[in-house]
């Protein structure tokens, strides 16, 4: 398990070297958005029209931040739970996105999309939206306005701490885990 630094946008050499369990630190850009905002983005790929985003080489960051404070940029920011977005993830990393961050595991089409078009899922820690807001430089509504705190966010950070869990070659931090404890 190695730690990296890196800073968006991302190209496949940067995914090359990610595997499973690796500790990572982002700066840079990142996208955000849930469920709801997914949806609206792959009824635009679907119609054939352009995303309100150019994702790639990007991240999206899987979370619903609460208010800002007065002099803050975000209000807490944790991650949300990664399978609501499954049923999209695998259009959105053909389109060039190099990866998603949330939380929980990843259906099997999520883990062959990442290793075709040579992506990453990453955790971010749950139950710490306040301390990961504190690597939010910055966070501006890109689209969407009306989903409120799942509109589609741009937010810059700094050293936005997460772990890499399903690489592009297959490897699974989860199910390795499940496998060191099994025997």
């Amino acid at each position: 398990m190695a730690e990296h630094h890196i800073k968006t946008p991302v190209s496949d050499e940067v995914i090359e070297k990610l595997h499973a369990g690796d500790q990572l630190f982002i700066t840079g850009s990142l996208y955000t958005g849930r469920d709801s905002a997914h949806k609206k983005l792959i009824d635009l790929v679907e119609k054939g029209e352009k995303l309100p985003i150019d994702i790639k080489g990007q991240f999206i960051y899987y979370v619903g931040p609460t208010p800002a404070r007065p002099g803050k940029s975000i209000g807490s920011a944790g991650p949300t739970t990664s399978y609501r977005m499954d049923s999209f993830a695998p259009t959105l990393y053909k389109l060039g996105l190099k990866g998603t961050i949330g939380k929980g595991s990843r259906n099997k089409e999520v883990k062959d999309s990442l290793q075709k078009y040579k992506g990453v899922y990453l955790a971010a820690v749950g139950g710490a939206g306040a301390l990961i807001s504190k690597s939010i430089e910055k966070a501006e509504v890109i689209a969407y306005p009306e989903l409120g705190p799942e509109a589609v966010r741009k937010v810059e950070v700094k050293e936005f701490p997460c772990i890499v869990i399903n690489d592009m070659y297959g490897g699974d931090l989860y199910e390795e885990g499940k496998k060191s404890y099994q025997k």
